[in-house]
């Protein structure tokens, strides 16, 4: 790109959810622009629809259909499509998914030719997105099949607070058959990698919660903390990952154990999301580690409840464009580190001066 901060490209969500309105919100104030380049993917008919319903709105934008030609000093709408839609704010409509997930599919597109350098997306609906074309139950599954890459972790971020997850969006009755040593170890190794890639962690401590209560009662309440998580854990560290538990889940939380760690990994989504949303009071932001690329979200939903009513609290995605801006220069700036050669030979020397005091 050619300008020092970096192009963030933004999907508008559910176009009857509370997505467009967060961004608008966001946007309003004009020195979110000093700090990244925003291209919002819907369209112009869209955006003007939502500003209506925002009280003395301050958001101007220039209309873009070409992203070699953005405006660098500007909001800058991409349109992916002209024709009008109808929106009905609040429910629940083919449509509002249909446009939502073409917003998406054109934003990542854009993100995957390195067209931006990041991607903050607006909340979907699970149900109103699925069809022929889009099959996934939400945003995570569908970025690690587009970049194509092994695995991918759902890592909740409220800043120095941290948790990510070994299964994701499905039911409480499935969660122990798709725990197995290989996948936990896989998530442990994704995580320890973006501590110290994205958030600049150069030995993260890992904290890994049991699945069972009282981390299985040495085998008395389940055994999947004996003969899964243990393992996995155990052989995490034999390849020099700092993994620590299995913990029983409760106590971990409400003794403040989650302070002395750098990241959490949690068995299940409401185990890990409950006490985040509680901890992280509507600052929290998903982020997608293990990608090529940097996409992060808010912590919430499509909120239908109070979409169209200018009640959107904008505050998790604020957060999640400051996050998705500081994680791309983390990354440049641990790239530039790797490269460095003062810094291969600093390391060298490091290196050498512990085989001499070994020798000593």
């Amino acid at each position: 790109m050619n300008t020092n901060k970096p192009v963030i490209g933004i999907s508008c969500g559910d176009l009857n959810g509370i997505g467009i309105e967060l961004i608008i919100k966001t946007f309003m104030d004009n020195r979110m622009l000093d700090h990244c380049t925003p291209v919002i993917f819907a369209s112009n008919k869209v955006i003007n629809f939502y500003k209506k319903t925002i009280p003395e709105c301050n958001f101007n934008y220039a209309s873009c259909k070409e992203l070699n030609r953005i405006n660098h000093k500007q909001i800058n709408v991409f349109n992916c499509w002209e024709e009008d839609v109808e929106i009905q704010p609040g429910q629940l409509t083919p449509e509002g998914g249909k446009y939502g997930i073409l917003s998406l599919q054109t934003a990542v597109a854009a993100l995957k030719q390195k067209q931006i350098d990041g991607l903050v997306t607006a909340p979907i609906h699970k149900k109103n997105i699925q069809s022929f074309d889009f099959s996934h139950p939400g945003h995570t599954p569908y970025l690690q099949q587009v970049f194509g890459v092994k695995d991918v972790v759902m890592l909740m971020v409220a800043n120095d607070f941290r948790i990510g997850l070994v299964t994701e969006h499905v039911s409480v009755a499935q969660v122990a058959g798709q725990l197995t040593k290989e996948r936990i170890l896989n998530k442990l190794q994704v995580l320890n990698q973006s501590l110290q890639k994205d958030f600049g962690i150069d030995k993260p401590r890992i904290a890994v919660l049991a699945l069972n209560p009282h981390a299985g009662d040495e085998g008395l309440i389940g055994k999947e903390e004996e003969t899964i998580i243990r393992p996995a854990i155990k052989e995490a560290k034999n390849n020099n990952i700092l993994a620590v538990g299995p913990y029983s889940a409760d106590a971990f939380f409400a003794r403040g154990s989650y302070e002395h760690f750098d990241a959490v990994l949690a068995m299940y989504h409401d185990q890990g999301l409950i006490p985040f949303k509680t901890i992280a009071a509507g600052e929290g932001v998903n982020f997608t580690a293990g990608l090529p690329a940097v996409r992060t979200s808010p912590d919430h939903g499509v909120a239908f409840d109070i979409a169209g009513k200018n009640l959107a609290d904008h505050q998790s995605f604020i957060t999640s464009i400051f996050e998705c801006v500081d994680i791309i220069n983390r990354r440049n700036g641990f790239a530039e580190m790797r490269s460095n050669p003062l810094r291969k030979a600093s390391k060298a020397m490091l290196a050498n001066a512990k085989d001499e005091a070994l020798e000593d």
